[in-house]
């Protein structure tokens, strides 16, 4: 296992969704979990990067940061993705907290208080009636013209939900929390919290090395790596989980991906030494 600590969710305040860990720290849960995985004298753990991967299913060469190497039968891609965070003044100390992705990470944290959507077109109007039901204050920033249809409109005023056109110009805090938004002109919004839509990009050229096919680009994500339901790529031999693959960013999906991917990578192994029967993979 190689990982140099770069987990995407630290900044949060607590995990949001996985069951028996609900408001953890981020830090003390991935811990906890390198820890455990400690105990078996069958896996050994690397804090580094992988600097290089060569090879193909069976036969895979990977050299580390540390000038390291190792060989393997199979790999497994699990190393998160990078945020497209928009680039608003103030927004460092406030990500992961009061400013946040994902509803249903924050969104408990955030009921019933004052809220806002950064957004316009298609993705404003989902993430502004998304938040509509942890809050009924929520008001969706287009930061500009504003490019909704009629129909939108209508179902933003139906929903109580008002749209602000006005430039936003930054963020004002206090610590971590979020206090107003302000604009580029006229007073400034009162807010708790802000929701973004942020776009995951992968975060190393490992992809590249390896030749896996990526999923089409989407809303979500740029360069998502497409896999099956047993988590395989395009490539024999390579798997994928969690944020790499697409899906939905939660720790909870995370958990359900690698728990499949290593099962998978396992009977593969069975597979080619025994003949383990497995599912064929879909043709690619």
């Amino acid at each position: 296992m190689v990982d140099s600590g770069r987990q995407s969710n630290l900044p949060a305040h607590g995990i949001g969704g996985l069951l028996g860990h609900d408001g953890r720290n981020p830090a003390d849960f991935y811990k906890l979990g390198i820890e455990e995985l400690k105990q078996y004298p069958s896996i050994d753990f690397l804090e580094e990067t992988v600097e290089e991967v060569t090879g193909s299913d069976g036969d895979f060469s990977l050299v580390f940061s540390d000038g390291s190497s190792a060989s393997a039968d199979k790999v497994i891609l699990a190393g998160g993705m990078d945020y497209e965070v928009e680039s608003l003044d103030g927004i460092e100390k406030l990500w992961g907290r009061s400013v946040f992705h994902c509803p249903f990470c924050h969104g408990w944290e955030m009921r019933d208080r004052p809220l806002a959507v950064r957004g316009n077109g298609e993705r404003g109007i989902h993430g502004a009636l998304l938040l509509r039901g942890w809050s009924e204050d929520v008001v969706l920033l287009t930061d500009g013209p504003s490019e909704l249809e009629a129909e939108e409109l209508n179902k933003t005023e139906a929903a109580g939900v008002r749209v602000e056109q006005r430039k936003i110009a930054g963020l004002l805090a206090e610590g971590s929390e979020l206090l107003a938004v302000a604009f580029a002109d006229g007073p400034n919004l009162s807010r708790d919290g802000l929701l973004l839509a942020p776009r995951l990009r992968q975060r190393t050229g490992l992809t590249s090395w390896l030749g896996v096919r990526l999923a089409p680009e989407n809303p979500m994500s740029v360069d998502a790596i497409e896999v099956d339901a047993m988590q395989r790529t395009s490539v024999p031999g390579v798997f994928a989980a969690g944020d790499v693959a697409g899906g939905l960013p939660q720790v909870a999906a995370a958990v359900a991906s690698g728990s499949m991917s290593g099962s998978a990578a396992v009977q593969s192994i069975l597979a080619d030494q025994y003949g383990l029967p497995v599912p064929a993979a879909a043709a690619r």
